[in-house]
């Protein structure tokens, strides 16, 4: 059974894509086999995984409201992980979700109807609280939340995190947050470590040790179509990522092995 990962922050510019294709390619790399649905219009995942979203002939609106299968929208990405595009198109998805019956819960039924060989299913979200992201909160198993290290960054957490509480109740009781994720870190910002050191004491363990800093490399890798560990896996940011997934699986591990005992 596929574990499905949102990584959702409704504040835009937190790296909540660029965590979206680092964290999906270096799953991939470990052996996972990896699906990263695009569900934001912007369609920036879709071109930061190497898939041509302006050429794209199906995207997560046909699979979400069309019923096309997984296999016939989703595309082979440059690192071995598959894309379920998004562009401007996806716009409408929204719309016509707003019109349907049990709209919050159309993609974790599109998700059940499908026997599927990945390993995990990672889903960038919209930077909104809007239908698509609660319908992908409603589907998943967990969440997993980028931010950066700065005041307004906090207060919307707490906004998500309520959102969160309300999707458990109502939705999805199986919902846990995968962790915090601290993005653009920069150790010589005083604010930063003021607003790490917050995080860390009011939510402990939920934030990764793994911190993802400001990195050239980083931010060049989608312009190119690839991500960081494609485009040098010897830059900070690709390394970081590569340990985001090794501790991530360690928390799975942690997390399968309590289950049973």
């Amino acid at each position: 059974m596929s574990r499905v990962i949102s990584i959702a922050n409704q504040k835009g510019g937190v790296g909540k894509t660029t965590t979206s294709v680092n964290l999906s390619a270096s799953l991939s790399m470990l052996g996972k086999k990896v699906l990263l649905i695009d569900l934001d219009p912007q369609g920036n995942a879709t071109m930061g995984s190497g898939v041509d979203k302006h050429k794209a002939a199906a995207t997560s609106y046909d699979w979400l409201l069309l019923n096309k299968s997984l296999k016939e929208v989703s595309k082979e990405s440059s690192a071995g992980f598959y894309v379920v595009p998004s562009n401007s198109e996806v716009t409408a998805a929204e719309v016509n979700l707003l019109g349907k019956d049990g709209r919050e819960y159309v993609m974790r039924d599109r998700i059940a109807e499908e026997v599927n060989p990945f390993d995990y299913i990672i889903v960038d979200c919209p930077p909104a609280l809007n239908i698509l992201t609660v319908n992908s909160l409603v589907a998943s198993t967990g969440i997993l939340v980028p931010m950066q290290c700065e005041y307004y960054a906090l207060e919307g957490l707490a906004s998500l995190l309520q959102t969160v509480e309300v999707i458990k109740a109502e939705s999805n009781a199986h919902l846990e947050i995968d962790g915090v994720l601290r993005t653009m870190y920069d150790p010589r910002n005083g604010l930063a470590r003021d607003v790490s050191q917050q995080l860390l004491e009011h939510f402990g363990d939920l934030v990764f040790k793994t911190l993802i800093g400001r990195n050239v490399r980083l931010a060049e890798a989608p312009s190119h179509g690839l991500p960081a560990i494609l485009y040098d896996r010897t830059s900070k940011g690709a390394i970081a990522y590569m340990a985001l997934a090794e501790e991530l699986l360690d928390r799975h591990t942690l997390a399968f092995d309590s289950e049973k005992t």
